[in-house]
């Protein structure tokens, strides 16, 4: 009896292994795509991975389902190491039924998601299907709330990460939007609500899988997507890194990495990144590559809002995350994009206790009826609020101009930001020199009977006046005029001095942000 029941296990472990068969196990990877398992192998740890509920069986006995029966139903659950600290991961084997969702394979996401939110480990899915299983009906719906549910739970308590390497549509697509952080794969990886046929039938747009929710499409366009990788492998590298940066819960701190770059080092190129002329484009991960450790820079969000740069980096061995206005694209100006980029990243940053450095070279908020339309005041509001509620460090510095509302949205003084630093190249105004004339001194301007000339003086004795750091800093509103080639030592030590600030924020169950 026991050496039967000990075959049995060998049996039922290998029709789990074996997945869908070897024809579709052949199709996945003849479309460059790797298996569950062997995408599962390359996340973790070598021989770290502990599979759970790989005997599950799903309990559907109607469409002939009961004579289609494998091992494990589709999805592989468990957890293991990623650089030595444990993770939960759960992969989709479209081999089997497509990867689609039953309620017995929903079972196995939710209790993998329900161990590692009491455990305090991060939650990483690997997505590859073709969406809920049709024979089981409100089944496999209710698989999908009951995700959503603890997707929503988790947020702000342990990091969560979707990869989407393959299809990923209807319902589906929602529990990677409520994750932290999404990657797709170039190609192979599509995202929708609504596919091209529903879409045809009802509005009579003619759109393919791929220019409607490719890679491509949610990393440039939509924002759906952080990350776009040219393979599952390099997908799963990028995971790996972007695991390297982040703390494993809301109550832990991120690992810290000994570096060999000195924390006193200055950098004398830093003093002619930011040009002399204030209408000049620079490139802001100029700076950004030359101040941090080893000049490593982890970007979020890289193909999106190209006009606000946000990331991770560590200085001192210890993360931190980035936000800089970017002068090289729409002068940096500030948008409905970027700002709803900016405050997500500042938002996930401050639940997870990483310091926020601000950049800051911005001249306002776009204008055009397309911005207030779509609403500019909503959405700028939003980046408003994160850094205003933020109680993690805070350092900004302003490199160039700051000017108007912007000035305040950025990581002011005035926002509980902890150390505020400008370069002499600062501008700190409510507008430019030459709008701020032409309003100022309107009536002199109108009387003068050289006007050009005139206006040319007033302009320059405003620049001289206003545009620059040292009102602010006679205010206390900056606490320092930096010279640029000491920036990593000023911000090392304010990082330092900061490791045990505590901000508090008024009991409530949580704020309204403008959504």
């Amino acid at each position: 009896m026991s050496t039967d029941r000990f075959a049995e296990v060998r049996r039922r472990h290998a029709n789990a292994d074996a997945g869908g068969g070897e024809a579709r196990v052949e199709r996945q990877h003849q479309e460059g795509k790797l298996l569950a398992r062997e995408r599962i192998n390359l996340l973790l740890d070598e021989g770290t991975f502990e599979e759970m509920d790989k005997l599950v069986r799903h309990r559907s006995r109607e469409f002939g389902m009961d004579e289609q029966v494998i091992d494990g139903d589709g999805f592989i659950t468990g957890y293991g190491r990623i650089h030595g600290r444990p993770a939960y991961v759960f992969a989709q084997d479209f081999t089997v039924f497509g990867g689609s969702l039953s309620e017995a394979n929903a079972q196995k996401i939710c209790k993998i998601m329900d161990l590692a939110l009491k455990i305090g480990a991060p939650v990483i899915g690997l997505n590859d299907s073709g969406g809920a299983r049709i024979q089981e009906g409100v089944l496999s719906l209710a698989g999908y709330a009951d995700i959503f549910l603890r997707n929503t739970l988790s947020s702000g308590v342990i990091p969560q990460i979707s990869a989407i390497m393959g299809p990923c549509a209807g319902g589906a697509v929602y529990s990677p939007a409520l994750t932290d952080f999404v990657f797709m794969v170039d190609h192979t990886s599509h995202m929708f609500v609504t596919g091209p046929d529903v879409i045809k039938t009802v509005t009579h747009e003619d759109v393919t899988k791929e220019k409607l929710g490719g890679a491509e499409t949610h990393n440039s366009i939509s924002g759906v997507a952080h990350f776009i990788a040219p393979d599952d492998a390099e997908c799963l590298r990028m995971i790996r890194q972007l695991f390297s940066y982040l703390p494993q819960n809301n109550r832990d701190d991120a690992p810290v990495r000994t570096s060999s770059d000195p924390i006193d080092r200055v950098d004398a190129s830093l003093d002619t990144v930011v040009p002399a002329e204030s209408n000049l484009p620079y490139d802001i991960k100029d700076i950004i590559h030359r101040v941090v450790d080893d000049g490593e820079f982890f970007e979020i969000h890289e193909h999106w809002a190209r006009n606000i740069v946000v990331g991770f980096a560590r200085m001192d061995g210890r993360s931190i995350g980035i936000v800089a206005n970017q002068p090289a694209f729409l002068a940096g100006c500030l948008d409905i994009n970027s700002s709803v980029k900016g405050a997500r990243f500042v938002r996930f940053c401050d639940a997870f206790n990483i310091p926020i450095l601000t950049f800051e070279d911005v001249p306002g908020f776009l204008p055009g009826t397309d911005q207030e339309f779509g609403g500019i005041i909503r959405h700028g509001a939003k980046l408003l609020y994160a850094y205003a509620e933020a109680t993690v460090p805070k350092i900004t510095i302003i490199t160039r101009k700051a000017y108007g509302g912007a000035y305040c949205v950025m990581g002011s003084k005035h926002l509980r930001t902890d150390v505020n630093f400008a370069y002499p190249t600062a501008e700190i105004a409510v507008m430019g020199a030459e709008g701020a004339v032409n309003i100022v001194y309107r009536r002199e301007l109108a009387a003068a009977e050289d006007k050009v000339a005139a206006r040319k003086q007033k302009i320059e004795d405003f620049r001289d006046r206003f545009a620059n750091p040292f009102v602010a800093a006679e205010r206390g509103f900056i606490d320092d005029v930096i010279e640029p080639r000491e920036t990593r030592p000023k911000v090392i030590r304010a990082l330092r001095m900061l490791t045990t600030k505590v901000d508090t924020m008024p009991r409530k169950k949580h704020g309204n942000i403008p959504l």
